[in-house]
């Protein structure tokens, strides 16, 4: 596929859900546009020929007295105060819609980081993912107010002014319009070409610099110890040049934009000058006519000049679009990950796997490994460090695609070692896993896990605001809190890493007594090199560098002895 066309799909992958938002709503804001430019037009035009009209009868004492100068008034006074409810209007329409547009893209956006695959996309760089969720979502403001709802109302006055001259002459009225759309559309599209390239370093610069001032300013003291405080001022300084550049040729190009709009709208009215004019000349028109004609043409270019913003943001626009088309798209439930069938005899089956991490150069951290687990079937992945544990237990869940081979497993719920929790309240940290879940759920949930006396005694309860990563929370109730949130999730697959690493004896053995007892009919994989946790399993599977080298069925010698190898409480 070439980039011009994977370009346009990624635009119409961004436009689809940005218009099914409220397509009434940024109708609307573009007919307002268009007639707030086409009344304004209008009032001109018709004032300049009442006014030449009115002139012109007063000459004569017949035609002074039979002037009709009340509808002209009246239609002048309609046109003054609709372009003015018009131009109130299209700007509460149109900033209401976009912003409500704007807000859902974010909603979308976020969830889709949320699946499985881009979380750890989202961890591994949080700073440019956020810029994805603000200012490119920002970016695309731009499309509806500065290019599509300007070209709308450009069209319009186009269209209009073409209409007027062409009730004096057919022929000036259709060259009006041919000449507006090829010189005001084309000039804008002219200026969006040469804007590509400052808009888009503009806006890497702008994420460069953002970047590198929170990394200065959260990381200073890491900075000063390691001596790097200098060079990260000195990259902060450059990112700041660099941006600098940026809008200089921005700024340059506006100038250029601005003295070429300024040039066509002073050709235009020279021409229809001359044209009028040549009618007056041949009396095919009167003078209020052609005042009517001239007023038109000076106010016509005007909302095709109104398209040089939107020319100029189009890069950035375009960038945005680019970089948020692939979370648009349908989302899988987990890539490379093929649903079981309900009844089917293996709730997790793999054959020939094999896969990498993102960024290890293809280096494969698994290398064809076949499994099959029962249903009901509890299972311990075993072995040391590095030996591919978590990987495969991320390729189960959808967190990484397989490079070969197949996967095969029933909806999953993956517990990390590390505990996510956000600045919130802890009911709203709960219902991460169900937002449908009302209080009494939360509660049996937290009961479960053994934190319903702990949250009974804070203050506010389910209610209790978190800090940033759970602050307010010991390490043991983070981890219950966790759990509480793996009970809420309805699946039939639980993938555990680690689940009481880092927690005190005591602790772990409960989280794990509630873990068995709560977990039923459930499969459990879970990948361990405790003693605690790997005796929950019917099976171990030992893997060693990215292979499984044994599988050790409880009663058996080899069992005990693999169990017993383990690291002990």
């Amino acid at each position: 596929m070439s980039s011009s066309q994977g370009g346009w799909r990624d635009l119409r992958l961004v436009l689809r859900p940005f218009l099914a938002t409220q397509p009434r709503a940024l109708l609307w804001g573009g007919l307002l546009a268009a007639t707030t430019v086409l009344a304004g037009m209008a009032l001109l035009g018709l004032s300049g020929w009442f006014i030449t009209a009115t002139a012109l009868a007063g000459l004569h004492a017949a035609t002074a007295f039979t002037f009709d100068v009340f509808m002209p008034s009246a239609g002048i006074r309609l046109l003054a105060l609709g372009r003015t409810a018009s131009r109130y209007g299209e700007r509460l329409v149109t900033h209401d819609a976009s912003f409500g547009v704007l807000a859902a893209l974010r909603v979308r956006l976020f969830r889709g980081w949320a699946c499985p695959g881009a979380a750890l996309e989202l961890a591994m760089r949080p700073s440019r993912l956020l810029f994805r969720l603000t200012s490119d979502i920002d970016a695309l403001e731009s499309l509806y107010l500065r290019l599509l709802v300007p070209a709308a109302a450009a069209l319009g006055a186009a269209l209009l002014a073409g209409a007027v001259l062409g009730f004096m002459h057919a022929g000036v009225g259709l060259a009006l319009l041919l000449w507006l759309v090829a010189v005001g559309w084309g000039l804008a599209l002219c200026i969006a070409r040469r804007a590509r390239r400052p808009a888009v370093r503009r806006a890497h610069g702008i994420e460069a610099l953002r970047a590198r001032t929170v990394d200065l300013v959260a990381g200073q003291t890491d900075l000063v110890m390691a001596g790097r405080a200098d060079a990260q001022r000195e990259a902060l300084m450059n990112a700041d040049a660099h941006l600098a550049r940026a809008d200089l040729a921005l700024n340059r190009l506006e100038t250029s934009a601005g003295a070429a709009y300024g040039v066509a709208g002073t050709l235009t009215l020279v021409g229809v000058l001359l044209a009028v004019g040549a009618l007056v000349g041949e009396g095919a028109i009167g003078a209020p006519a052609a005042a009517l004609g001239l007023l038109v043409a000076l106010t016509v270019t005007e909302p095709f000049a109104a398209l040089r913003r939107g020319a100029l943001d189009a890069g950035r626009t375009w960038l945005a679009v680019r970089r948020l088309a692939p979370r648009m798209a349908p989302d899988e439930a987990r890539p490379g990950v093929a649903a079981v069938e309900s009844g089917a005899a293996c709730t997790v089956s793999l054959s020939r796997l094999s896969a990498a991490h993102s960024g290890s150069s293809g280096i494969a951290a698994l290398n064809d490994v076949s499994l099959a687990i029962a249903p009901g079937e509890r299972v311990a992945l075993i072995g040391a460090s590095g030996a591919g544990k978590s990987t495969l237990l991320a390729v189960i869940a959808g967190e990484i695609v397989p490079l070969a081979g197949s996967v095969n497993a029933e909806p999953a719920c993956l517990l990390t070692q590390r505990t996510e929790l956000f600045q919130d309240s802890l009911r709203d940290n709960l219902r991460l896993a169900d937002p449908a879940a009302d209080d009494a759920r939360l509660w049996n949930a937290l009961q479960s896990a053994g934190l319903a006396g702990d949250v009974r005694s804070f203050p506010a309860g389910l209610d209790t605001a978190l800090g940033e990563g759970g602050l307010g929370l010991s390490g043991g109730q983070s981890r219950r809190l966790a759990l509480a949130r793996l009970l809420l999730r309805p699946v039939p697959l639980w993938l555990l890493d680690e689940p009481t690493e880092a927690l005190d004896a005591a602790i772990a053995h409960d989280v794990l007594q509630r873990l068995y007892a709560e977990a039923g009919p459930r499969t459990l994989l879970i990948a361990t090199h405790l003693r605690r946790e790997a005796a929950l399993a019917d099976r171990l599977v030992c893997m060693r560098q990215g292979r499984i080298v044994a599988e050790l069925r409880r009663g058996s010698p080899a069992f005990d002895a693999a169990l017993n190898a383990l690291r002990p409480d």
